[in-house]
């Protein structure tokens, strides 16, 4: 039963065994593995339950970690998208759902970053910093239900949005209504969540990332003023990052899941499962077969991670360029689509074939591990990933790299 113990009450050792997933987050490891650890508490139990996590919100929100993507200047923590990811794939070992609200906090600044004005910027998250803000997203661009509707001094929202994750709950929205014709010609503009006229849904009941929150938004008359669009990205080869921030934060998300699956797995191996009769050897974690599985299985993580880790470098390079050529901004689209196809696979695979190891008597629902294969498996489907390898065949035949899309 210690095996069992452990699993349930996290808070007695590191998160994640550290000789096989070591972690250091500078001077904020210790805010991120405390954060870690207490979402990972309660993370079987919610997930059984699904629903709002309102006080494990409250918990990323005490963490102060909501500011990591804020530049200094808006006396944010300034840090960079490695960073970033590195934290979001370690709070998803924990619970994916959470890491998956905190990491869309991020992509919302990051959308302001890419779309603002200085004033905006400035406006936007100073007051995120000072009022601690949760931000929340309506803004699916395939859904085409929601109008932006110029009135004399002022714009008007009507209709709705689905897949909204974070809406409920958060302090401020980033909204996006069509433009024109295309999906891709949208605009971007930011809401507090109280505005009149806004209903957001608690609707959300998929069989993974049961806490996410993503559900519809509603808007009937809803106000914008003009200040609130954002406008100043255009469509520049910089702005259209944003698809590159979000589908890293995915890829994190799918690693994340693959870490805790490993982890636990291995500890329940080594402390719980028994050796099969006729195998020859008096424990689990010496029969050969589940030795080759789990080295198996850890070099599909490995290979994922390092693809990720890469992806991650060259978006912060790009990151960093005002005046991002569309060739290398194509560059970096292909570096994310192979890690997102490499790690939605992995992940798949992992989450699953840990029963193979572990056998029967770890399928019992007070361990969770099923959990984070309906994690991934709800997660990898936001967008095809049969896309990303299509897109991975054409630059392979004619050299030209993914177009901005609105998933590419």
């Amino acid at each position: 039963m210690a095996s069992e113990a452990r699993h349930l009450h996290p808070q007695a050792e590191p998160l994640l065994d550290a000789r096989l997933f070591p972690v250091d987050f500078g001077t904020l490891t210790s805010k991120v593995e405390r954060l870690a650890r207490k979402l990972a508490d309660s993370a079987i139990e919610r997930d059984k339950r699904g629903g709002h996590a309102r006080a494990e919100r409250e918990l990323i929100r005490d963490s102060g970690l909501l500011s990591l993507a804020i530049p200094q200047r808006y006396d944010g923590l300034g840090k960079s998208w490695p960073e970033i990811y590195r934290i979001v794939r370690h709070l998803a070992a924990a619970d994916s759902s959470l890491a998956h609200l905190f990491a869309f906090n991020h992509l919302q600044v990051a959308t302001i970053l890419l779309h603002g004005s200085a004033e905006q910027q400035r406006h936007w998250l100073s007051r995120s910093v000072q009022e601690r803000w949760f931000w929340g997203n309506a803004s699916n661009g395939r859904d085409l239900g929601l109008q932006l509707q110029a009135r004399e001094e002022h714009f008007e929202l009507n209709g709705s949005k689905s897949f909204c994750s974070g809406a409920l709950g958060a302090d401020a929205l980033l909204v996006s209504a069509p433009r024109g014709k295309s999906a891709t010609e949208r605009v971007f503009l930011t809401l507090p969540a109280q505005r009149d006229g806004l209903a957001i849904n608690d609707d959300w009941d998929a069989f993974g990332q049961r806490q996410t929150d993503s559900g519809t938004v509603q808007f009937e008359n809803v106000f914008v003023d003009r200040d609130e669009l954002l406008v100043s990205g255009g469509q520049s080869p910089r702005s259209s990052l944003r698809v590159c921030v979000s589908q890293l934060i995915l890829t994190q998300l799918y690693l994340g899941n693959a870490q805790a699956a490993l982890d636990g797995a291995l500890r329940y191996t080594r402390e719980q499962a028994r050796a099969w009769p006729g195998s020859g050897v008096a424990t689990a974690s010496e029969d050969p077969l589940i030795q080759k599985r789990y080295g198996e299985l850890w070099l599909l993580y490995r290979g994922a991670l390092l693809l990720a880790e890469h992806a991650a470098e060259r978006l912060q390079q790009a990151w960093e360029k005002p005046a991002l050529g569309a060739a290398e901004r194509g560059e970096v689209a292909l570096l994310i689509a192979e890690a997102r196809v490499a790690s939605a696979r992995a992940a798949l695979e992992i989450t699953s074939q840990v029963f193979e190891a572990m056998g029967a008597r770890a399928t019992a629902s007070r361990y969770g591990f099923d959990r984070f294969w309906r994690n991934v498996r709800v997660h990898s489907l936001h967008d095809p990933l049969d896309h990303k390898v299509r897109d991975v065949g054409h630059w392979l035949l004619s050299g030209v790299p993914p177009t901005p899309s609105l998933y590419s």
